[in-house]
């Protein structure tokens, strides 16, 4: 089974500075608040992957190179 990539170079590139920065949270924030960083793990999954499920289902696509399968 292959997957269709459907984000681009500068989605993918914002997507995991954002996933990074909310990770980082965990490290940096005390009490209950520093577990929402884990919230991070979405964006920067779906950046490292490039596939985003919720851009499928809206038929969203960023990828310059369409249909490129990975």
């Amino acid at each position: 089974m292959t997957m269709t990539r459907n984000i681009g170079g500068i989605d993918r590139a914002v997507r995991i500075i954002v996933g990074l920065a909310l990770l980082s949270l965990v490290a940096f924030v005390d009490g209950d608040a520093r577990w929402w960083g884990l919230l991070g793990l979405v964006p920067l999954l779906t950046g490292l992957f490039s596939l985003c499920p919720l851009y499928t289902l809206l038929g969203v696509n960023t990828c310059p190179i369409r249909g490129e399968r990975r």
